[in-house]
């Protein structure tokens, strides 16, 4: 269950209001990089969290909350960014040949569809893919998914700034630039406290479920090349302790492997995928 607050999460005011801007800052709503995808990210995550872990429930399911506020706000920035933008197709406009260039540069659908609202797509008008949403179940895996998204939803927000001069929106940006950063560390944290706290990678590799003695032992530590000549070089992953600090990495050129001939049976008759010369 959830409880709305008539007050914005923090201030959004425009002095300047830019239609162009506002295409851009959809990408912050319905991007790759925005916040519907780390807010639904975040609730799936909860819901499959079991009661034995309430606590990282609670901090997914606050978290998510808090992304929908960033949503109103960026909402509502656009909203104030589209405010006497031209929605006439003036002869001079018509000439040009361009909706956008007509439209000062925003996004037709902001009006056609929206009537100068904020809409749940990017900055180039596709609708929000759920696609992007991860949810796999296994809490180190899906911690892992949060620092990224938070760490390319930092990036998005500090790319915008630097496209606005507008002070309102560069103190709104700064805003979601500073929870990134918060967001990222609380990541991290829950990902140390899932196992050893006195080894912050015992959760690693990834699910550490699976029985080691399954695994083929000269391949789960070994870095391989497959560049043309197999020379060996030294790096921090081809040598020495495993992050995990389990095993030593090691060099594995890829010409040197056994491998195994290409075995595919002919195919059925039936699905005719003859060959050229095939009798």
């Amino acid at each position: 269950m959830f409880y709305h607050d008539d007050k914005l999460q923090y201030p959004v005011e425009v002095e300047e209001p830019d239609p162009a801007f506002a295409k851009m800052l959809q990408e912050a709503i319905g991007g790759v990089e925005g916040e519907m995808r780390v807010c639904l990210q975040y609730m799936f995550q909860a819901f499959g969290v079991p009661d034995e872990h309430a606590e990282y429930r609670k901090l997914l399911m606050e978290t998510a909350v808090e992304e929908i506020g960033h949503i109103e706000m960026l909402a509502t920035a656009v909203a104030k960014n589209l405010e006497g933008a031209p929605t006439e197709l003036r002869e001079e406009m018509q000439n040009d040949g361009a909706v956008n260039a007509a439209m000062s540069g925003m996004m037709p659908r902001q009006y056609l569809s929206a009537g100068m609202n904020a809409m749940p797509v990017d900055a180039n008008g596709n609708p929000f893919n759920a696609s992007y949403v991860v949810a796999s179940g296994n809490l180190a895996a899906d911690m892992y998914a949060n620092v990224m998204a938070e760490s390319t939803g930092r990036l998005l927000a500090a790319r915008l700034w630097e496209m606005t001069d507008d002070p309102g929106m560069k103190d709104m940006l700064s805003y979601l630039v500073a929870r990134d950063a918060m967001h990222q560390n609380q990541w991290l944290k829950a990902l140390h406290s899932l196992g050893d706290p006195e080894d912050p990678f015992d959760h690693l590799p990834i699910p550490n479920t699976f029985p080691e003695e399954e695994m083929p032992d000269e391949f789960d530590y070994s870095f391989m090349s497959t560049t043309r000549d197999g020379e060996e070089y030294e790096a921090p992953w081809t040598q020495g302790p495993s992050v995990d600090g389990k095993e030593d990495f090691s060099f594995v050129w890829e010409g040197d492997m056994e491998g195994a001939m290409r075995d595919i049976s002919a195919a059925d008759p039936d699905t005719h995928n003859e060959v050229a010369g095939d009798d």
